[in-house]
Formats: structure tokens, C-alpha cells, sequence
């Protein structure tokens, strides 16, 4: 199990995701700057790179730049 806040990578949906919880035989991820969890197989996921770590975060920032203007 991760623990909770860490990012980490889903090979299903080619995603950088936020680790929340445990759900049933699902773990519950959160895109990076927020917005709609989805469920990930566990058993899938790593530890996300630097270097997916932060392309995640300057796509949340740039999300949240277009959201302002």
C-alpha cells in the first residue's frame, strides 16, 4: 500500500495521480492540482519518476492559469 499524498504512475490510463485510499480491491487516485478521482489496480502502479512527477505538476499549473483567464 502507499501512502497517502504520494504520486504515483497508472500504466492503465497513462497517468500521474495523488495515492488517497484503498477502496474495496481499487486504489483511489487524484490527478495532480486537483479534480476527479478514478480507481487504479494496486497491484499496477510504481512509484511516479521525477520527471513524470513534474510534467504532472506544470500541467496542473497550466490548467490552473487557463482557469484564470
Amino acid at each position: 500500500m502507499e501512502p497517502e499524498g504520494q504520486l504515483v504512475y497508472d500504466p492503465m490510463t497513462r497517468r500521474v495521480g495523488e495515492y488517497r485510499d484503498k477502496i474495496g480491491p481499487y486504489a483511489l487516485l487524484r490527478p495532480v492540482g486537483g479534480g476527479r478521482e478514478w480507481e487504479a489496480d494496486p497491484a499496477a502502479l510504481r512509484p511516479a519518476t521525477q520527471a513524470e512527477r513534474i510534467g504532472a505538476q506544470v500541467r496542473a499549473a497550466n490548467r490552473r492559469t487557463k482557469r484564470r483567464v
